[in-house]
């Protein structure tokens, strides 16, 4: 079962899927649900030998299409409401030893547009407020199915990071009439000593707050509020840095890199959000490679991160990572 319980100590919904205990966790390569299904194999998510991509929606979803009602009633102080949304699952490959990094720059093209379909398909149903990409990679992130893939909810509320974020942003264009994070973007080409990598319409760097060691922004250089508004060569120039990126990342240390995928866009809800800026946030839990960046008392209880790099030092060794 699923529903939505409102915090009213910090203004939020918590979503409960109680179903979510049975996902399935860890299979063995031969077991894998997300590999096309083995001629005389037991059956998996997807029935072709091969594929490009694929997209379904989850089997063991937060947010679900046709939600239930709430097991328990609401209340003046405890609001409770059906957990509705849609979750979906994006296959990048059929290869279960590969990764997003993997993609050849013609597939990472193609993948952008499918994130594009996504967005716009998904962001057209009248109870989708907003549509979030994002990937989970690695054993160290929580990941329960090592298939290289991603993710999609799309939720019928703001969720509190995005509606915080919407707040600033209106803030200051309010002072100053220009967009925040345009004047990011202005701020780290005009002193690169935090720039990762950069193309000719994205720019990817360690943002001057960075709350994880290797916390990476990419950004589209110019404002653009969501995938909608890219031209074809944005696209895949979107495509060429995330690839870059993705590689420093794997170059770093000579293994994979797990991460926390996400991407910020314009809400679906049908108001105009004229400071919304596209851009993707990276946050690879490792500080080195042997050592994790733990969510401790003073993150996880007070909501303040403690870094203990310099964000123009990790920078400097992404982008010396040749690829």
């Amino acid at each position: 079962m699923s529903e939505m319980r409102w915090n009213p100590v910090m203004g939020e919904w918590v979503v409960t899927a109680t179903h979510r205990q049975d996902r399935t966790f860890l299979p063995p390569a031969g077991y894998c649900p997300l590999c096309p299904t083995a001629e005389g194999g037991f059956p998996t998510e997807v029935p072709e030998a091969q594929y490009e991509f694929v997209v379904f929606e989850n089997k063991f979803p937060s947010l679900k299409r046709d939600p239930v009602a709430p097991a328990i009633e609401s209340s003046d102080l405890y609001p409770v409401r059906p957990s509705q949304g849609i979750c979906e699952v994006v296959l990048y490959s059929s290869d279960h030893k590969s990764t997003l990094a993997d993609l050849t720059l013609k597939k990472m093209q193609e993948l952008v547009r499918v994130w594009r379909d996504r967005y716009e398909e998904l962001g057209a149903r009248e109870e989708i407020e907003y549509v979030f990409i994002f990937e989970n990679k690695g054993e160290a992130i929580g990941v329960t199915i090592h298939h290289p893939h991603g993710q999609i909810y799309a939720f019928s509320y703001l969720p509190p990071r995005i509606e915080r974020e919407l707040h600033n942003e209106a803030e200051h264009h309010k002072k100053t009439r220009r967009c925040l994070h345009c004047d990011i973007v202005a701020g780290e080409l005009n002193d690169p000593q935090r720039v990762v990598a950069e193309s000719d319409h994205f720019l990817a760097f360690i943002p001057f707050y960075a709350r994880y060691p290797y916390e990476v922004h990419l950004y589209s250089k110019h404002h653009r509020g969501s995938m909608s508004d890219f031209s074809a060569a944005e696209e895949n120039d979107l495509a060429k840095l995330l690839r870059e990126l993705l590689k420093k990342y794997d170059g770093l240390w000579g293994f994979s890199m797990p991460y926390m995928m996400v991407m910020h866009q314009k809400p679906t809800d049908g108001k105009e959000y004229p400071s919304c800026h596209f851009h993707i946030e990276f946050y690879p839990p490792l500080r080195t490679p042997e050592k994790l960046k733990y969510l401790a008392g003073c993150e996880s209880g007070a909501g303040t991160f403690v870094n203990d790099t310099l964000p123009e030092v990790k920078a400097e060794e992404l982008r010396a990572v040749m690829i």
